[in-house]
């Protein structure tokens, strides 16, 4: 289930709730009880490494944009 973040227009308290996205805009209550607050927008941060595939046995095929069968 997706988690949301919300600040407080009361209290200026930020917090998260888990939620299905059909109810990621519906009013939500901060934990010290306020109904008025909003709903932030949130990035998402993706890192990590990837290692290149490894080269095929045999040398064979090209790459680039064409698969090597047109380019020399």
């Amino acid at each position: 289930m997706p988690r949301y973040e919300y600040r407080c227009r009361t209290c200026d308290n930020t917090f998260e709730l888990s939620r299905p996205m059909a109810e990621s805009s519906a009013p939500a209550a901060c934990p010290a009880g306020h109904e008025n607050s909003v709903k932030l927008l949130s990035t998402v941060s993706v890192g990590g490494t990837a290692a290149a595939p490894a080269p095929r046995a045999g040398g064979g095929g090209g790459g680039g944009c064409c698969g090597g069968g047109c380019c020399s």
